[in-house]
């Protein structure tokens, strides 16, 4: 299994299944194409054939076969790796997890456009300037800390469903929002998205993504100028 992802800096939507992936150990190979919106790039060269809606992430088979969206790659993962607890072994738990990876996938309009995840970047100073400006993101913030403290006391935790699954990958680049913009959670929603980034997988992700030093005006508005290294 191929898994063609874009910068780790940015990518939230690649970071889901390759985190998935990775704290599941299962194996796949990592294609990472940079960022590159030009037309005739090299960044959808890479998707022709593979990838239709010029998007990543994207899963390739050896023999060609490719799903896109996390959505359905996370879907396709679990028919593929039944052993793995991609969701919850019960029922009417898989579905609300896969309610939560939905809601996750369609919403939270307000975090996405004003917090865009940037791993490198300390934007603390922006965080509670955005909420005193936008009652649509603390709306936002409210129900995901609602999201995860219902979880964890419902299921003790450590993780949303008790163990790490597809709703824990879901959510990991909300957590990189959340600490990267200094948005306040509640202690139960902190500790949790302390734990998230304490996982191998999301510290391998973040690693990575650090010492990519490629900066990309158009995914941070908010700076005129790099300060990578």
């Amino acid at each position: 299994m191929r898994l063609i992802i874009g910068n780790k800096n940015y990518s939230s939507w690649s970071m889901r299944p390759w985190v998935l992936l990775k704290e599941l150990g299962i194996p796949f190979e990592e294609h990472k194409v940079l960022f590159d919106f030009a037309p005739g790039s090299p960044f959808y060269t890479a998707l022709q054939g593979v990838g239709p809606a010029g998007r990543v992430p994207v899963v390739v088979e050896a023999d060609g076969f490719s799903v896109w969206d996390s959505l359905a790659i996370i879907e396709y993962i679990a028919e593929q790796h039944p052993d793995k607890a991609v969701w919850p072994r019960d029922a009417r738990q898989r579905a609300k997890a896969r309610a939560l990876c939905a809601e996750m996938h369609a919403g939270f309009g307000k975090l996405r456009g004003l917090c865009p995840m940037n791993i490198e970047a300390d934007l603390k100073a922006l965080g509670p300037k955005f909420l005193a400006e936008e009652p649509g993101l603390v709306a936002d913030l409210a129900r995901i800390d609602a999201i995860w403290s219902e979880q964890l006391a419902a299921h003790g935790g450590p993780f949303l469903f008790g163990e790490f699954g597809a709703a824990d990958a879901y959510f990991a680049p909300v957590v990189m929002r959340v600490t990267r913009y200094g948005l306040p959670l509640s202690a139960a929603a902190h500790a949790y998205a302390q734990r998230v980034e304490q996982t191998g997988a999301v510290k391998a992700w973040v690693a990575d993504a650090l010492q990519e030093h490629v900066w990309v005006a158009e995914d941070e508005p908010y700076r005129t100028a790099p300060t990578m290294g």
